[in-house]
């Protein structure tokens, strides 16, 4: 899979393009900023953009700007945006725009070099990576809707994971549950948001997040 990796951190830029050739990525570029970003999109082929969401020259949002229009421009190449800052905000904007190949990560909160791959990996491959941190937030600041309120506790706890991307498996591992249970749980939820099922996971997840955002 190859990626470009954009920060304007030469040290984490360099140390993010050598964990990701470790992990048998191909590195076809790097940027400091979004105008070498927008050159390097336009002479080599990526699947898979990795940028921060605060670039130069103002550090605010050119990042995630970038990535708006990547997704719009080039729906076939993933984003993953990387953030010092729980920005769930960002995170709406970029999710209700496009609700997949898309992922949002908080670069103090990567413990775990495996489960960072593996979230890279996800995203490339069409599906969802969301800080559980940044999931929290979404689901916090909507739990005085109705819409939210009408789950159990358990139930929450099964969209926050759904929200992380986590995969069927994943998710009834994690609650310590099994995958019919599971599975009940899901329909409940869909059932209370008035969302049909369909489509991949990843696709299921982010639209319970659409639908809370617009709720």
């Amino acid at each position: 899979m190859r990626v470009i990796a954009a920060d304007d951190s030469v040290l984490f830029r360099d140390g993010l393009a050598r964990v990701l050739e470790a992990a048998g990525f191909e590195i076809a570029g790097q940027a400091g900023n979004v105008e070498e970003l927008d050159r390097q999109l336009a002479s080599e082929s990526a699947a898979l953009v990795i940028l921060d969401i605060r670039m130069p020259p103002t550090q605010t949002d050119e990042g995630l700007l970038a990535a708006k229009r990547i997704r719009r421009d080039h729906p076939h190449i993933a984003v993953l945006l990387l953030s010092h800052h729980v920005e769930s905000h960002h995170a709406i904007d970029l999710l209700s725009q496009s609700p997949d190949h898309v992922g949002y990560l908080l670069k103090d909160r990567v413990s775990d070099l495996g489960d960072f791959v593996e979230a890279v990996r996800r995203v490339g491959l069409g599906g969802s990576a969301v800080d559980p941190l940044v999931v929290s937030q979404l689901l916090g600041r909507k739990r005085s809707r109705n819409l939210v309120d009408d789950l159990s506790e358990r139930e929450k706890s099964v969209l926050a994971k759904m929200a992380e991307g986590l995969s069927n498996e994943a998710i009834a591992t994690a609650l310590h549950i099994s995958p019919k249970t599971l599975e009940a749980h899901i329909g409940t939820i869909y059932s209370k948001l008035g969302l049909e099922p369909g489509g991949s996971e990843h696709r299921r997840v982010l639209a319970v997040l659409n639908y809370l955002r617009s709720a």
